[in-house]
């Protein structure tokens, strides 16, 4: 069984809001991960669609496995680091701001066995 990993780090989304999306395509096949992804009215489907399409390329040009038997083995959205800015408030306090990122991983396997 070959396994395809692919990683997109330090994306300008939370990585809360990036398993929302993560969740509805874990363990589908990857083309129809695709299909699912192409109309999730979410910001994190566009970052999780161009990762699958990475790894499927990925696999196919380099490990010359077939495009239609791979499967989305695992999908990790993990916190990446927190850019920490600050807004004036009333009365001259101050409100921080954490501008968070992510990192994302996909795992694909052709389905030789169930992973």
């Amino acid at each position: 069984m070959a396994t395809v990993r692919a990683e997109a780090k330090y994306l300008p989304i939370s990585a809360q809001k990036l398993r929302l999306v993560c969740d509805q395509v874990r363990g589908l096949n990857a083309e129809q991960a695709l299909v699912v992804l192409k109309f999730v009215p979410k910001k994190g489907a566009g970052f999780v669609s161009k990762l699958l399409s990475s790894a499927l390329a990925n696999a196919e040009n380099n490990l010359d496995l077939p495009r239609e038997q791979m499967t989305i083995s695992a999908i990790l959205a993990d916190g990446g680091p927190m850019l920490k800015r600050y807004k004036a408030g009333a009365r001259g306090r101050y409100k921080p701001r954490l501008r968070r990122t992510s990192h994302l991983t996909i795992v694909l396997s052709d389905g030789g066995e169930n992973a």
